[in-house]
């Protein structure tokens, strides 16, 4: 699904973007509610980037990744956390392109992503290329999700991967 965000461009930079996990919904301007076997997922585009929510019947996640007033947990390129009875794993990265790559590299994942039907796209007024993504899958018990940040003043895209599923149990002894 792809829209226009009905705001102000409010992420200006990578750098000054944060990550949070358990944090409360914050106001979306467009979501997604999608289920995925026993999974249901909210897929939210914020005035400040994005959060996921997530639900089962052995418990819940929320992830935030966006510009967050006050956060001291900057974005970081690696994450590997127990919750609850999950394993939550999280990366991200920073590329960054010439103008020319940068809006080709934007113009693909935008179709990539507004024409999955697990997938939500935001273009932002002001530039066809300043846009946050997020795209779903359920994958051999866990949900994965990719996320994209555009930021085409700085030619930079931030990409996040996010795994979450039941923690694996330990192998045995040979």
């Amino acid at each position: 699904m792809l829209t226009t965000l009905q705001t102000s461009y409010t992420d200006t930079r990578a750098d000054d973007l944060a990550w949070a996990l358990g944090r409360e919904p914050l106001p979306a301007l467009a979501a997604l509610d999608l289920e995925l076997d026993d999974a249901k997922v909210q897929l939210r585009l914020l005035g400040a980037s994005h959060q996921v929510l997530l639900e089962r019947d052995d418990g819940t996640c929320s992830e935030t990744v966006a510009c967050i007033p006050g956060s001291s947990t900057p974005l970081p390129l690696g994450v590997a956390k127990r919750v609850g009875d999950w394993d939550y794993e999280f990366a991200a990265r920073v590329e960054t392109m010439s103008s020319g790559s940068f809006a080709g590299r934007a113009q693909e994942l935008i179709a990539l992503v507004a024409d999955h039907p697990n997938g939500l796209a935001g273009v932002f007024p002001g530039s066809p290329h300043a846009f946050t993504a997020l795209l779903v899958q359920r994958h051999e018990g866990h949900v994965h999700w990719r996320t994209w940040h555009a930021y085409p003043q700085e030619g930079q895209l931030v990409a996040t991967r996010t795994r979450v599923g039941a923690r694996l149990p330990a192998p045995l002894p040979v």
